[in-house]
């Protein structure tokens, strides 16, 4: 392994190798100088998302084209089955965030498996940070704004709750709510995505280099061409998997978004 972990890269020797820097794996060259590949893949995925929906939705049909029609199936998920099946009556005006936040999640998402990108957006945790704090903010205003100060109120001291309990049960809630929501939120997100990306990495790439080495005469023709080929399968595999999670993650981020909306708004459910 010390092949993998060589701090110079020689492709004639060495198939797999990192960078002098770390700092190299989040550059991107361009014309003039360095970019950050955060960023522009950030940008990227909001540009995705609204050409998806521009291009789907610019002009109306009678017999919508079959990328139409998937587009207005997933918007009529988001829509019916999350929006108003979840938050219930007044859910559709929260529809928008909601499909925005689901699409932006999908799209950066699948970056992570899209050939010469391989970096799901979602793996830095500022963005699943910066997304679980938009739906905090819209919970907790919605919150106030439907309860005023009661929100905060029954909160601390839970109606229902025998005396005994509402000052411990309220301490709880008020971590859970204010504290443990955005955190567990945004680091679900983040710890799914680096944990796939990485597995991935490691199976797909421990294929090759078995390959390589036994091509090369570095290792034996049992682990060469059949440890390596069956390594190489297994990571196949999990990327199937990695593609359902992918998805599956987009959508339990949006569900839990709005279930928050909901127990803000119907806060007796």
């Amino acid at each position: 392994m010390d092949v993998i972990l060589a701090f110079t890269c020689q492709p004639t020797e060495q198939p797999l190798c990192i960078p002098e820097t770390i700092l190299e794996l989040f550059e991107l060259p361009v014309l003039f100088g360095a970019i950050n590949r955060t960023v522009v893949y950030i940008l990227l995925t909001g540009l995705v998302v609204m050409g998806l929906l521009f291009f789907a939705y610019r002009r109306p049909r009678v017999v919508p084209t079959k990328f139409g029609v998937a587009m207005e199936s997933v918007v009529d998920f988001v829509r019916s089955d999350i929006a108003i099946g979840v938050i219930g009556p007044g859910g559709e005006k929260y529809a928008p965030y909601l499909l925005a936040l689901f699409l932006y999640i999908l799209v950066g998402n699948f970056f992570g498996i899209t050939p010469f990108i391989m970096f799901p957006v979602g793996s830095r945790m500022a963005i699943p940070a910066f997304l679980a704090l938009l739906t905090y903010v819209i919970f907790v205003f919605v919150g106030f704004k439907k309860q005023g100060l009661r929100y905060i109120g029954d909160t601390l001291w839970p109606p229902g709750v025998p005396v005994v309990l509402k000052p411990l049960i309220g301490i709880i809630e008020l971590v859970s709510i204010f504290i443990v929501r955005p955190f567990s939120l945004a680091v679900r997100l983040f710890a799914n995505l680096v944990a796939g990306h990485t597995m991935l990495a490691l199976l797909l790439g421990s294929g090759v280099y078995f390959v390589y080495a036994g091509a090369t005469g570095m290792i034996g023709p049992l682990q060469a061409f059949v440890v390596g080929p069956l390594w190489f399968v297994f990571g196949m595999a999990i990327f199937a998997l990695e593609l359902l999670v992918l998805a599956l993650q987009a959508y339990i981020f949006t569900l839990l978004s709005a279930v928050y909306i909901e127990s803000s708004l119907h806060p007796a459910h």
